[in-house]
């Protein structure tokens, strides 16, 4: 019993590595789409619902890994969004919330761990 298990197990590792694999490849694509339509000056050429899938999936990623791991996540690498991007992102972000900057100031304050 214990043998068929395993097996079951293995047979469901192998088939969710190719997804895996996947999905980082639709990953890539989209960033390199994204990348070459903001080299040509584009981006519109990235579909708005496109868009707000990736960024859907992203800050509930995001979001998770926080919760649980605190707030030494770093949401992008150092130096690769300015300033003007992180707040316009930010922005679009609390507006789409219907949060005010008085809710901001609470949940930016609020110590690791706590909902």
């Amino acid at each position: 019993m214990a043998k068929a298990l395993q097996r079951k197990a293995i047979k469901r590792t192998a088939k969710a590595a190719p997804k895996a694999a996947r999905g980082g490849a639709a990953a890539a694509d989209f960033c390199a789409r994204a990348r070459d339509a903001l080299k040509r000056g584009e981006p519109d050429a990235i579909a708005d619902k496109t868009l707000q899938q990736v960024l859907t999936a992203a800050v509930k990623v995001y979001a998770a890994k926080v919760e649980r791991r605190g707030h030494d996540v770093a949401p992008f690498p150092p130096g690769s969004v300015t300033a003007t991007e992180t707040v316009v992102a930010a922005c679009g972000l609390i507006r789409a919330a219907d949060l005010n900057m008085f809710d901001v100031a609470i949940w930016f304050h609020r110590p690791p761990g706590i909902e």
